[in-house]
């Protein structure tokens, strides 16, 4: 047998079967409403879809809704006073990288809010971070500095 233009077929399972096309004008035979009836869920693109599992829907409904805000940022770790005190020597400078160097908090990049928990008794320099305004009062009342 030999390979010659009238002797070319291509493969029948390489075909696309042949697929109504419905919507797409009246010529068609499947325009106006596509077959879907008038009016309703189920004429509606979309509609009266979905997984045709067994249990499906029970499996869906014991899923929470998310409910509120929910922040795309991190939240800003917290460091008590009482920890600085325990780390931190006099005349420290202390920003998110030097405590996230001596393992107070466990990513710099998140932020750092200092609050008010315990006391403080060393001279200290905060800077970047952020404090409460108890915290603040404390380390100016101990002798130390904050920047911003």
């Amino acid at each position: 047998m030999s390979l010659t233009a009238n002797t070319i077929s291509s493969n029948p399972k390489a075909k696309k079967a042949n697929v109504k096309r419905v919507g797409r004008g009246n010529g068609s035979g499947k325009g106006s409403y596509s077959a879907r009836g008038m009016k309703g869920q189920r004429s509606r693109s979309g509609g009266k879809s979905g997984l045709k599992i067994k249990g499906f829907r029970q499996s869906l409904l014991k899923i929470p809704k998310l409910r509120g805000f929910h922040s795309m940022y991190d939240k800003k770790q917290t460091v008590t006073l009482a920890t600085l005190n325990r780390i931190c020597e006099v005349g420290d400078v202390v920003t998110p990288f030097f405590l996230e160097k001596k393992g107070a908090i466990a990513r710099a990049d998140a932020g750092v809010k200092i609050v008010s928990k315990g006391k403080i008794m060393k001279n200290i320099e905060v800077q970047g971070c952020l404090l409460s305004k108890v915290a603040l009062d404390a380390i100016e009342k101990a002798g130390g500095k904050v920047t911003f």
